[in-house]
């Protein structure tokens, strides 16, 4: 039996059989002449030679027997500074639309080339973590907009460097602050592609790692006691308020939080609240920063202190006894001290043997102290000859005053 007489028998047509060694024979003969074609498959991805350029259509070689053309929407797709730059003879990337349209011509694209090769480029920078160069060319509310490679790249706002973030500044919104980086140089890694929704991720904080402690450092060599920062609230604690500016956190103590008495931060402040602050001091060795909130605002011990000076006649009501001597409140939040040695002119072991709380008394000022808020008052020159001239001056005054008020 022969070899055709055993395909039959083994089910393989005749016909489908004489086919395949014709094809065989003629890819052999091609293969012998040097006549081999490599031919187009959609979607694939050659290196061409520009033929021909008309403003009708580009004719590029792709080493088949016909040339490719780009036409149509294709030549339309190609942006006219692109276009410019291309001319006979020069070597571009081409895209395979068809094979073979209706009238036997490969249909090619250059700007789905140079996407295709983009994305290639993209994936291959995910798989070797390779640090991209660029510039920030715009926002929206959740990052960045960065371009790669020709493609739209998207830095969400979690993938923003600190020091970055630190930068902003305050605002109403992260945009308004964001919009101050368009056109600032930026190193980005990819670390997500999705071709089928056009996604690209980066991340600027992969490609710069940093750690809350090298950024506190960083910014620990530039700061300056006094300066007047914005910071925003990160945490509370019953000592005290940490306060995030340009990226370290900073103590503000709770004596620096208010010049009103508070038992607890959370009565004036809420995490997340920015607020301004003064650097009070720096500690590099320790790597600690002190601020101060209160220090940045009007003391209003000073404007309800401004109408006293030294010498002055006030009424007090005693609030406390001690060993050293007893507190008269003069009006709310301004309280002065009564040393036990201007309580009487004879020698007394304890205020209580001359005062006890409640009691209104007539006091005199003897000093002022702003820098700490302290009024020293007494109760035993409330006569003395030394500032008989200054009661006098008073009593013209406050008669001056009431005849004044009289009148009108």
């Amino acid at each position: 039996m022969d070899e055709k007489d055993t395909q039959l028998e083994q089910g393989m047509p005749q016909q489908t059989q004489d086919n395949a060694e014709n094809h065989d024979n003629m890819a052999s003969l091609l293969e012998k002449e040097g006549l081999g074609l490599d031919l187009p498959k959609e979607g694939e991805i050659r290196t061409g030679v520009i033929a021909s350029i008309t403003p009708q259509q580009i004719l590029v070689s792709v080493g088949t027997k016909s040339e490719g053309v780009i036409s149509g929407r294709e030549l339309e797709a190609i942006p006219p500074e692109i276009r410019e730059t291309l001319q006979v003879n020069q070597k571009i990337l081409v895209y395979v639309v068809r094979p073979e349209d209706s009238n036997g011509n490969i249909v090619l694209s250059y700007m789905k080339a140079r996407e295709e090769s983009d994305w290639q480029k993209v994936e291959q920078m995910r798989e070797t973590k390779e640090v991209y160069h660029s510039k920030i060319t715009g926002y929206n509310k959740g990052g960045l907009i960065v371009p790669v490679h020709g493609l739209r790249g998207f830095v969400p706002a979690s993938q923003i460097s600190l020091s970055r973030r630190a930068s902003m500044g305050s605002g109403e919104s992260p945009e308004q602050r964001w919009s101050k980086m368009v056109g600032e140089e930026i190193d980005v890694c990819v670390i997500e592609v999705d071709r089928e929704r056009r996604r690209l991720i980066l991340s600027e904080r992969v490609a710069t790692p940093e750690t809350r402690e090298t950024l506190k450092e960083r910014v620990i060599e530039t700061l300056a006691e006094g300066e007047i920062r914005t910071g925003r609230v990160t945490s509370l604690a019953d000592f005290g308020a940490f306060v995030n500016i340009s990226g370290a956190d900073g103590l503000v103590h709770l004596s620096e939080i208010s010049w009103d008495r508070i038992k607890h931060p959370s009565e004036v402040l809420q995490v997340g609240q920015e607020v301004k602050v003064k650097v009070i001091s720096v500690d590099r060795e320790k790597r600690r920063i002190g601020l101060s909130i209160r220090q940045t605002q009007g003391d209003p011990w000073l404007e309800r202190a401004a109408k006293y000076q030294v010498g002055m006649l006030v009424e007090g009501v005693i609030t406390r006894l001690t060993k050293f001597g007893a507190f008269a409140k003069l009006e709310e939040d301004i309280e002065g001290l009564i040393h036990i040695s201007e309580i009487s002119e004879k020698r007394i072991e304890h205020p209580k043997e001359v005062l006890k709380e409640g009691d209104k008394v007539t006091l005199r000022i003897v000093k002022i102290d702003p820098e700490n808020h302290r009024i020293g008052l007494s109760l035993r020159r409330v006569d003395s000859q030394a500032y008989t001239d200054l009661d006098w001056q008073a009593l013209e005054e406050a008669l001056k005053d009431l005849d004044t008020s009289e009148e009108a």
